[in-house]
């Protein structure tokens, strides 16, 4: 069964950088695609940065260039290292595993990320 759990919860003043993780079980990274969303309130979820299982790597617009999304695979760890951040990086951030061959997806349960001065 694949449990995802986010950490690295936190305050940000703006210009500042945070890192937040997810500890991945039951998937073989190989097998899946990886990715972080976000969800600010009121807003719809969106992507914020994924890594396919061959490694490519994609960014949404707003963070390209800030944001980078790296996966430790003997650790089974995925992270985003967040830069640069502005008010409007304030978001639920959610862990994502898409598996290859069905699409089915697992989410964390979401870490908190607050930019604000």
């Amino acid at each position: 069964q694949v449990q995802l759990v986010e950490s690295g919860e936190g305050l940000v003043q703006p210009g500042g950088s945070l890192t937040i993780t997810c500890s991945v079980s039951g998937a073989s990274f190989n097998l899946y695609h990886l990715a972080w969303y976000r969800q600010a309130p009121g807003k719809q979820r969106e992507l914020v940065a994924r890594i396919a299982n061959y490694g490519h790597t994609s960014y949404a617009d707003s963070v390209t260039g800030r944001f980078t999304i790296s996966v430790d695979i003997a650790k089974k760890m995925l992270s985003l290292v967040m830069n640069r951040m502005k008010p409007e990086d304030t978001a639920v951030y959610y862990c994502n595993v898409e598996r290859v061959y069905d699409r089915v997806k697992y989410w964390g349960q979401g870490t908190q990320v607050t930019v604000s001065s």
